[in-house]
């Protein structure tokens, strides 16, 4: 796509671009019943789940995992998470919106905490490689914050691409996206339709909304794209 100065979009993908939430409700309770836990259903995941995510687990336990438990809980999950993804799609008017938004001059690109080897193939597969000059999943350990890869993926995308922070718009479906976002001097837009319920998305201060539509929109106004 070539040299970029104007407005960028940094995607997740997990709950956004990728609409899996059955996948991780699914794998969620398979990984709880292995545990010995009560399955949940999707709302109460949608109202409790945070990050790091070993403090969503302490909010369903009353206490902290243990580092062991922590490891065995990440390790079920991810296992189930991956025979549950495969019944799962990009999230509705996604391959139209990422074709309007590059069209339009634009850049994007894709942050997510999957895991790099799961997700690129994953991405290429739905045929959506060629609109991000980017795509970085998660490298190192699971279940921590956004916020320090944002700065990797920001510093690389300002260096090969002249990506500008102040023009840039994270789209994403958890409060930690509007905290990586202001750790890079980003701002966010927040979608109601993965990983939080809209009550605590609301309480963060970035907009929300309800279709990813309705976030390119938003991210057109915040980045001076219109």
């Amino acid at each position: 796509m070539g040299m970029q100065t104007g407005a960028h979009i940094v995607w997740d993908w997990n709950g956004t671009l990728f609409h899996d939430n059955d996948a991780v409700i699914g794998a969620t309770n398979a990984a709880f019943a292995e545990l010995g836990l009560t399955p949940i259903t999707l709302e109460q995941y949608r109202s409790l789940y945070c990050v790091p995510v070993p403090k969503f687990y302490e909010r369903l336990l009353g206490r902290l995992p243990t580092d062991a438990e922590w490891e065995v809980m990440d390790a079920a999950f991810h296992r189930h998470y991956t025979e549950h993804r495969v019944r799962c799609g990009l999230a509705e008017g996604v391959a139209e919106l990422l074709a309007g938004w590059r069209s339009a001059g634009h850049s994007q690109s894709i942050l997510s905490m999957y895991g790099h080897d799961e997700l690129v193939p994953l991405v290429r597969g739905f045929g959506i490689e060629t609109h991000f000059i980017r795509v970085d999943g998660r490298t190192g350990p699971s279940g921590g914050s956004k916020a320090e890869h944002m700065v990797r993926h920001i510093a690389e995308l300002a260096g090969a691409s002249r990506v500008d922070p102040a023009r840039t718009v994270v789209i994403g479906d958890a409060a930690d996206d509007a905290v990586a976002a202001a750790h890079v001097g980003a701002r966010a837009v927040l979608y109601t339709g993965g990983s939080h319920s809209r009550a605590s998305l609301e309480g963060v201060g970035a907009p929300v909304v309800d279709t990813l539509a309705e976030a390119v929109a938003e991210a057109e106004r915040l980045a001076g794209a219109r």
